[in-house]
């Protein structure tokens, strides 16, 4: 494997670890409405993801760098095809974080009510773009050969990009729930995971519907191996959540968003953005890649930094792993 083959599983694997940790993080912020009673319970949920979800976000920049560094041709097309969307997502992440820290520094309901509205739109608005961009990768920007993009400013938004979209809420909900049932105690712990059992199955549908249209258009043998993975190991986490083992769930989905990453990457590879107007058009792993000197810098830097960066995130977890319940939150104070 050269390095510029190296450099296209890395940035498959940073968009994995992105897909994975703000998956629920999005969810969350989506459920408040939904399995929240109080503004107590409301806190209980932020209180969740409050000590991480700011970390999470670093594995976007993180893939976005690394793309910009190793492939640059791949992202001039991909992020100035798809400009209008990529700034709502930005838009919908910056209001989402101002959110959490602002909901709390005023002692009214009023007040949290509008944050809390924000975080919700925030967190949907932002999965939705995550989703499309993402489908998008995969499925092809109408392109032209010098990789600048043909028609509107919205061009990728299509049929196919929606259910990607559609794809990320639905897993960011069932993915959220479960964390929800995960990290707390209480009654919102079993409206979670009631939640999960019972919307779950129907939300993930269009998951299964992108992988399947993915296959179709650009699939190879072992990747339809990754889309069996990601049913059976789905089927098992609701499973495991029945049982009443959310942390065993919790783990199932996991894997199977890494069978999708492999599933949806190892379908787009070599190409790294297919173009929709004439397949010789599409942009490759080869044609985009940065200099070796480059990519072999590169990767010294990876080579050290990415295990301070995991032991560091891991740590964080582990600091905060303890449930959350309603006990658990103080009283409001506002300085």
């Amino acid at each position: 494997m050269d390095l510029a083959d190296l450099w296209f599983c890395v940035i498959a694997v940073l968009w994995l670890g992105y897909l994975f940790l703000e998956g629920f993080d999005f969810g969350v912020g989506m459920l408040m409405p939904v399995l929240a009673r109080d503004d107590t319970e409301r806190r209980v949920m932020i209180n969740t993801i409050g000590p991480v979800w700011d970390g999470n976000e670093v594995w976007l920049l993180v893939a976005g760098g690394a793309t910009f560094a190793a492939f640059p041709g791949w992202y001039a097309s991909l992020f100035s095809g798809t400009y209008l969307l990529l700034l709502l997502f930005l838009v919908a992440l910056i209001g989402r974080g101002v959110a959490f820290e602002y909901r709390g520094k005023v002692d009214s309901d009023r007040w949290r009510r509008w944050w809390d509205r924000v975080i919700v739109a925030g967190s949907l608005v932002a999965a939705i773009g995550v989703g499309l961009l993402v489908a998008t990768t995969v499925l092809g920007l109408p392109i032209d050969a010098d990789g600048n993009r043909v028609g509107s400013p919205f061009a990728a938004v299509t049929v196919e990009s929606l259910l990607g979209a559609a794809a990320l809420v639905g897993f960011a909900l069932v993915h959220g729930s479960v964390f929800i049932a995960l990290k707390t105690d209480g009654d919102i712990r079993h409206r979670a995971r009631a939640f999960a059992t019972r919307v779950g199955p129907w939300a993930l549908l269009p998951l299964a519907g992108l992988l399947v249209v993915v296959q179709l258009t650009s699939g190879k043998w072992w990747t339809w191996t990754a889309v069996v993975v990601v049913i059976v190991v789905a089927a098992l986490a609701f499973e495991r959540l029945t049982a009443g083992r959310e942390g065993q769930a919790f783990a199932a989905l996991g894997v199977a968003v890494v069978a999708t990453v492999v599933a949806l990457f190892g379908a787009l590879y070599p190409n790294v953005l297919p173009s929709t107007v004439d397949p010789a058009f599409s942009l490759t792993v080869a044609d985009t890649a940065s200099s070796p000197y480059t990519l072999e810098v590169m990767s010294w830097v990876a080579l050290f930094g990415t295990p301070a960066v995991l032991v560091y995130q891991g740590w964080t977890y582990w600091v905060f792993r303890k449930r959350v319940s309603t006990a658990h939150i103080p009283p409001v104070h506002v300085p």
